[in-house]
């Protein structure tokens, strides 16, 4: 799903020049379950925005289902944005004027889906949610919990092939933060690509693989043992 090979991005601040992300190495399989963690100024959010196509590297390839994504103009990365992949962002993103069912619906608008098969679409990923009894209700109407479950239905209408999560539960209690999780959980297990970054070591316990950064680097990429559910050794 994602292969990326010496990877480097580098920001220029004046004369200054500020080294993100330094030489990485990383793939992620479809089907996986992985979190990243490390702190602030390690790279991880650098990585998600690469990840994402809303950057570019400053050296090395990256690519995405096979596709040398790492040299494509602004255009081509929209696009693949459109069509690939799903963010879930620690702010949720709702238009605060839309019910639940017509923020699900915005990104199949932007596509030209039709109106019926758009509703249709938007109520069955509002189900996977668990909220098919709030579809008219407003942001301000729901819980932080309940507009997290909207902005991953909103990720789910238009099948993306990996889902970015940066910080999903960061504005969450701890108990809604555990049900975002779960639900983390399950699409994964019906196949849904997860990509998460998160701060929290009880979050990340949730993936099957946990990679920390440190000043720009992997410096640990651990999978769990499946039978135990306990890290195991190096991940290749």
């Amino acid at each position: 799903m994602i292969r990326i090979e010496n990877l480097s991005k580098v920001y220029s601040m004046g004369d200054i020049e500020v080294n993100a992300l330094m030489d990485i190495n990383l793939r992620i399989e479809k089907g996986e379950f992985v979190s990243v963690m490390g702190p602030s100024g390690s790279g991880k959010s650098t990585l998600m925005n690469i990840l994402g196509c809303l950057d570019k590297p400053t050296r090395g390839k990256f690519f995405l289902d096979g596709e040398d994504v790492s040299g494509l103009d602004d255009d081509a990365l929209a696009g693949i944005r459109n069509k690939k992949i799903g963010f879930v962002f620690q702010s949720f993103n709702l238009l605060p004027r839309m019910t639940a069912l017509h923020n699900v619906e915005l990104p199949m608008i932007y596509s030209g889906t039709r109106r019926e098969k758009r509703i249709q679409m938007a109520m069955k990923a509002l189900e996977k949610v668990n909220l098919s009894d709030r579809v008219m209700h407003q942001p301000n109407e729901l819980s932080g919990g309940q507009r997290q479950r909207v902005a991953i239905a909103r990720t789910l209408v238009n099948n993306p092939s990996i889902i970015l999560a940066d910080e999903p539960t960061g504005n969450l209690d701890s108990k809604s933060g555990e049900e975002i999780m779960e639900i983390f959980k399950l699409l994964n297990q019906e196949g849904v690509t997860i990509l998460l970054v998160t701060h929290e070591k009880n979050i990340a316990e949730y993936s099957k693989r946990i990679v920390t950064f440190r000043d720009g680097r992997i410096i640990e990429d651990r999978l769990k043992d499946p039978q135990t559910d306990e890290e195991g050794g190096l991940a290749e």
